[in-house]
């Protein structure tokens, strides 16, 4: 499965405190949002029901600041969870995150497989089924 997505907040902006409590920001939810609104043309899916999966993503900045590239990962992977492509991100055994050129609004580009990979989620090489 191939997603092309909005560019995530950072982790920093996902969440905050409200009385005492952790909840998503107003941004975070605006995110999950956009990534259901994205998805949901594309039809009914299943999940993978307890499957591991490996997940790759190609994260195409909106500008050139300086960022951290792991903290976009926990708002996308959440969001994908409750848009239903799988059931919970503790499925993910592998999770690549590779950094890009900056494209104007920025986007995500996600590959998600179900484990055993029989390719790299990266340079496309077939792989030996005993390093799985």
């Amino acid at each position: 499965m191939k997603l092309i997505l909005p560019y995530p907040p950072s982790v920093n902006h996902y969440w905050r405190t409200f009385r005492g409590r952790m909840l998503i920001s107003r941004e975070g939810r605006a995110f999950r949002h956009n990534v259901c609104a994205s998805l949901a043309g594309n039809g009914p899916r299943k999940p993978p029901a307890g499957g591991r999966i490996a997940l790759a993503m190609d994260a195409f900045p909106p500008d050139r600041r300086r960022r951290d590239i792991d903290n976009i990962q926990k708002a996308l992977l959440d969001s994908l969870a409750h848009a239903g492509v799988y059931e919970d991100d503790s499925q993910i055994d592998v999770l690549l995150t590779r950094r890009c050129t900056p494209t104007p609004g920025g986007r995500v580009e996600v590959a998600i497989a179900q484990l055993p990979l029989h390719r790299c989620p990266l340079c496309g090489a077939a792989m030996n089924p005993e390093n799985n």
